[in-house]
């Protein structure tokens, strides 16, 4: 059985990949703090796979597709025991000592257990992890100080994971995505705006103009490159720090 753990699946990246994924696994954990937004992506699964089954798995009325079994987790990887979320986008000046532990725990703590406690069953199988960081690590501003932080010790940390993974036959890299659409964007945007004076549609406008791209990035391309990461014809690529964002920040 080909099975894929999945955090941060109720939405967004996390969402889409878990979606993508089940075409090529046949198990799938699915981990978020929210449970109603978990069953979500799991309706989304199901929704595709009976699409692609012509609406016989849609009529099963089963928790399992054709192929597919679904495993919901409503955990937050910032608990220890847990083993998703966001680190908060405040400015350097402004964040509390507070801020800055919660940040690293939930997005950089909560991989870094979760990574250790699946090492044993990655050895076994000869697995694959892709942590998620973010452009920002490349190209840190004030303003995303905790951000830019927290992804680039993911960065280091996938480095490290990587290094051990040679030896134990465990395949890491690590994926920084720019400006997708998502949920969080939408939420930056709408106060960004606000702090600017500027409608919801010339914040969009503006951002693209400043970061020099041409549009915002999908979910659903995120997870392509996922998918593939994770695929067979990927498994000589090993510590990695692939950047996917249009072109905002130029070079390799």
């Amino acid at each position: 059985m080909r099975i894929a753990i999945v955090t941060g699946a109720s939405a967004g990246i996390g969402r889409a990949t878990a979606i993508r994924l089940a075409r090529d696994f046949t198990g799938l954990v699915l981990v978020a703090r929210e449970a109603d937004e978990l069953q979500k992506t799991a309706d989304e699964i199901k929704k595709h796979a009976a699409e692609t089954m012509g609406g016989a798995a849609a009529n099963s009325g089963a928790d399992t597709m054709p192929g597919v079994e679904i495993l919901m987790i409503a955990a937050d990887l910032r608990e220890v025991a847990a083993v998703a979320g966001a680190v908060p986008q405040i400015h350097l000046f402004e964040m509390t000592d507070e801020q800055w532990n919660d940040g690293a725990e939930m997005k950089l703590h909560g991989a870094r257990r979760l990574a250790i406690k699946a090492w044993p069953y990655l050895k076994e199988s000869r697995g694959s992890v892709v942590f998620i960081s973010g452009n920002s690590a490349e190209d840190p501003k004030p303003g995303f100080a905790a951000v830019a932080t927290i992804n680039a010790a993911i960065v280091a940390l996938a480095k490290a994971f990587a290094e051990q993974g040679i030896f134990d036959g465990v395949q890491v890299n690590s994926v920084l995505p720019g400006p997708v659409m998502t949920n969080r964007r939408i939420n930056f945007l709408k106060k960004w705006s606000a702090a600017n004076g500027l409608s919801m549609e010339e914040a969009k406008g503006k951002f693209l103009v400043d970061a020099h791209i041409d549009r915002y990035g999908e979910p659903e391309e995120i997870a392509e490159l996922m998918a593939f990461l994770v695929s067979p014809g990927a498994k000589w690529l090993i510590g990695a720090a692939i950047r996917m964002d249009g072109g905002e920040i130029k070079g390799i």
